[in-house]
Order: structure tokens, then sequence, then C-alpha cells
């Protein structure tokens, strides 16, 4: 959602501004938190281990967004809002592809947008748009990568409601019959694949490549094209399709395959993007995950061998209702029917998320590696030898044949795990979704003048923030979501603090929060516990 052009130099607060130009996830509620159960301000005493789902803004994060809205508004004066959007965009553009390592690729494009969710539906719409026929979008079940992308890919978005009130991008696209009576006038199918068995243990990777595969050669044939999205992590921390996979179907299939690499976690070097991107897949990435900057600032990578046909190609008049002309680049002429406005929200989320990408850039790969390695064999170790703790497995990250180096990328950075109540005979019962909800929430507060006396005065007062509760099927009958503690840049970052002198007291915190999390667990499944 893109806010209107205003009369320049009253631009609101930063804090005001990182809530503006999103969906309705990313309004306040009456605690002042968007969906995600973040501030648009600092919490410096809320330790952030939740980066698979969003992390609140940093001090330096907000800091960096405030600078540049001080900066729009001496700029205000003098110039329309559009023309400055598109200058510092394009400022933010040229920076981002350095940052990400891939500036030497000739003729690479990025287009923004305010979620990963939009860059599925713009993704979508391009490939659509480009023939005639039908469109058939396979991706892994929702649960893995966000409840919105199956309709957003459909061209068919859920209802969300919008930000400041205005129609939402999605009721416009369906009152225009985007995905099925669109532009292009093609219809757009969503299949999906599980990753995950009934259990929640991942399904054995071959099986799941058959399956994407089986689903290409029924699809072939019948006259259809495909859009295959590998998804480059999940929200449980899996690859699939496996990357061999994708590229094995682009080549036996070269003019009906498109690949895009669902990258939102952006858990992946430098390296494995720009191996991606060599082999002419495109690349959706977020600042809000991993590099920990405040939720809704999307970017679509698109190659220079796709961007050639795909630039082409026309634009649902419906995506003006998000996306704004400077979001594209100056060379796609179809961008030129959609208004020309500014969403300076958009712009200082990027600017925040920018602010922790350099500085992660600047250490070299092996701290990050070495720190990452450390992280994952605590948590790990922490997460067996617990009884109240199940560790759900994660597939190797195997991304053969894009590269033959180990990046840091290959090291596990989601940690997902169900909790289970020991029972008297030895055995153990998996807390019920409800109960793991409320753990969550229970984990966000200081319980210190209502916590159980069997925990300390410290551990009570500890706030942390996981990864929300993920569907990951069922036990002994009973349906069970998992929690995730997740490694993130701005942890790598601390930690390298002072000659790397930080990381014992990163890996500790971490552990502090699951030695919370297992207290809660006693508590909340006790009969007789204060926390009922």
């Amino acid at each position: 959602m893109v806010i209107p052009a205003s009369v320049h130099c009253k631009l609101p607060p930063a804090a005001q501004l990182l809530v503006q130009g999103g969906d309705a996830r990313i309004a306040l509620d009456a605690e002042g938190k968007n969906k995600y159960g973040c501030p648009p301000v600092p919490d410096a005493t809320l330790l952030a281990l939740g980066s698979s789902t969003a992390s609140c803004i940093s001090g330096a994060g907000f800091a960096a967004a405030d600078r540049l809205r001080n900066r729009l508004v001496q700029l205000a004066e003098s110039e329309p809002d559009a023309v400055i959007y598109a200058r510092e965009l394009e400022r933010m553009r040229r920076e981002f592809i350095r940052l990400c390592g891939v500036s030497d690729m000739h003729g690479l494009e990025v287009v923004f947008s305010a979620s990963g969710t939009d860059l599925h539906l713009i993704a979508a719409q391009l490939v659509s748009a480009e023939e005639p026929g039908p469109l058939l979008a396979i991706m892994v079940d929702a649960a893995e990568t966000g409840s919105g992308v199956p309709a957003a890919l459909s061209g068919h978005r859920c209802r969300r409601g919008a930000a400041r009130g205005e129609a939402s991008a999605v009721e416009v696209m369906q009152e225009e019959g985007a995905g099925e009576d669109s532009d292009s006038g093609n219809a757009i199918e969503v299949v999906t694949v599980a990753i995950r068995q009934a259990d929640g243990m991942p399904r054995p990777p071959a099986e799941v490549d058959a399956e994407f595969e089986a689903w290409v050669n029924r699809a072939a044939p019948a006259g259809k094209r495909v859009l295959l999205v590998l998804t480059d992590v999940s929200k449980t921390g899996m690859i699939a399709p496996s990357p061999a996979c994708a590229r094995a179907l682009q080549k036996k299939f070269p003019h009906v395959v498109e690949v895009l690499v669902d990258a939102c976690q952006f858990r992946i070097a430098p390296s494995t993007l720009r191996s991606y991107l060599a082999r002419d897949f495109m690349v959706a990435l977020t600042g809000s995950k991993f590099v920990t900057g405040p939720p809704f600032s999307g970017a679509l990578l698109i190659p220079e061998q796709a961007a050639q046909h795909l630039r082409k190609q026309p634009l649902p008049r419906a995506l003006s209702a998000f996306s704004a002309r400077a979001d594209w680049p100056q060379n796609w002429p179809a961008a030129g029917l959609l208004d020309d406005v500014a969403n300076f929200g958009l712009l200082l989320r990027w600017e925040a998320a920018l602010e922790e990408l350099r500085a992660l850039r600047a250490l070299p790969e092996a701290v990050v590696t070495n720190f990452l390695q450390e992280f994952a064999r605590a948590i790990s170790r922490r997460l067996a030898d617990d009884p109240v703790f199940e560790p759900l497995p994660v597939s190797a990250l195997e991304r053969f044949p894009l590269h033959g180096a180990k990046n840091w990328d290959a090291t596990q950075t989601i940690f997902p795990f169900l909790l289970m109540y020991p029972q008297a005979d030895g055995s153990k019962l998996p807390l019920s979704r409800e109960q793991t909800a409320q753990i969550y929430r229970l984990l966000q507060i200081d319980l210190s003048d209502r916590a159980e006396t069997d925990m300390s005065p410290v551990l009570a007062a500890l706030r942390c923030q996981l990864g929300q509760p993920v569907a990951c099927g069922s036990r002994a009958g009973v349906p069970v979501n998992a929690l995730r503690l997740c490694a993130s840049a701005r942890m790598v970052v601390e930690a390298s603090a002072e000659g790397g002198r930080n990381v014992s007291a990163i890996i500790e915190r971490a552990l502090a929060a699951l030695d919370k999390t297992a207290l809660l667990i006693l508590s909340v499944c006790n009969p007789n516990s204060k926390q009922k």
C-alpha cells in the first residue's frame, strides 16, 4: 500500500512512518505492537531470538531511519515527494546490490515492495503475462513459507485490509479479477508440496523433489507454463525443492519453467545468491528476517536474461495499490503506468535494514561462520538434553550444484522444537497449540511479580521473543506447534564486538531463554500453577 503524496515538509516522526506503507499486519494494536509483536521503536530489554518471524528494530537501525527521515524533511522543502522518493530508492538499489555482493552482475534488476508476500504476487503476475496460456505455480506448503503466499501467487491475496484504511491491493486485485481474468487473460493455478510428514518430521528430500518433478512433468505436456518456487530457507529451516531439482527442470523445459527462489529469510551468503542469479533464477529477499530490519521490506532480484523478456510484459493496473513507479527499475516501460507517488515508510524500513546489513558485510565470512557454528552446537545440545524439548530435525542445507565452497549458510540458523510435558511413567505428552502459544506470550513478559518460586529473579525478569509458533503436524492425536529459536545477523555483529569476546555472552543469553521456556512448560502444565 502506497502513501499518497503529501504537502511536503510535514512528515510524521520516524516511529510513525515505519508503520506506514504496508498492509494491515504492520498496523499497531492497543499495546503499540504490530502483528508480530514488535513496536516501531527499539526495545532494548527484549532478547530478540525470533528472526524467522520478525525482530524489533535495533537502536542503530532506528537511528539510521530517523536520520533519513530528517533528510527527507529538508529535501521536501524544495522538491516533490515522488522525486525525492525515486532518487533515494535508486541510491538504496545500488547499495543493496553492492551489499549483496552482486554489483558486477550486468543487467541485474531490483523491484522493491513492502513484503515477501507481495514479491510472490509480482513474480507470478510477470511470468503469467509473458505468454498466453495457463500458469501453474508450485510451492512448498504454506505453513512453511506464509499463509498468504498461495493467494498471492494466484493473484487473489487474502483481504488483509490496509494500514491507513484505503482499499488494499488485494481487494483491488480481486475486483479487477487478476489471476483469473487479469490483463494477460491467464489463469494461475497454485499447488503445494508438503516438506514435513504428519508428525512434523522431514520428508526425504528425494521424495519432495520427485513430487515437484511429477507436477512439472504433468504440466508441460498439457501446455501449461510453470513458476517453480524454490524455498531457501523455510520457516523451520528447510530447503525445498533442491537447487539441483530446480535446475534440472529448468534445463529440461527451458521455455516452460521459470524459477523463483523464495529466500525471504535472507539466510544465504553472497556467493549463494550469485549462483542462483547466474542460473537465471529470480530471487525474493526481505530485510526483516535474518537481517533484522523492521517488518515489511522486500526486494525481488531479476537476473539479466529473465529481465530482458519480463520487462516487456504489461503490469496489472491493480499493482498500483501497493507498488509505486519508483519501486521498479527505470527501464521498465510498463512501470510508467503505476502512480508516481512516494512510500516513505518503505524507504525508512529499508534504510534500517541496510544499516544492519552494512554491519554484517563488514565482517570476514570466517567470523560469521565460526559464530554460527558455535551457536548451533550450543543450542542443538541444549534442546537435545532436556526432556521438555523435542527438537525437530532439519535436513542438511545442501545447495549442490550451486557452488563447491561451504559458506556460513550451510549452518543451521533456525532451531524448531516441540514442547513436551514429562509424565510419571517416563513418557512425554506434547503441549497443545494453545499451551504453546501461551508460553510464547509469557516468554515476552517480565514475570518477577508472579513467577513460580523455582524460577530465579533474573530468569523471571528475562523477556525474550522466539519465532512465532508454526504448525508442525500432530503427536498422539494432538495438533502441535513448534517454537523457533533463531540466530540473526544482529547477533553475529554483537558477538564479534570487542574482538569476539561477546560470543559466550550471546550464547548464554539464548540458553537462558531456553531455561525460562523449560520452567514455563512445567508451570503451565501444572494444574496448580500461578500461570494458569
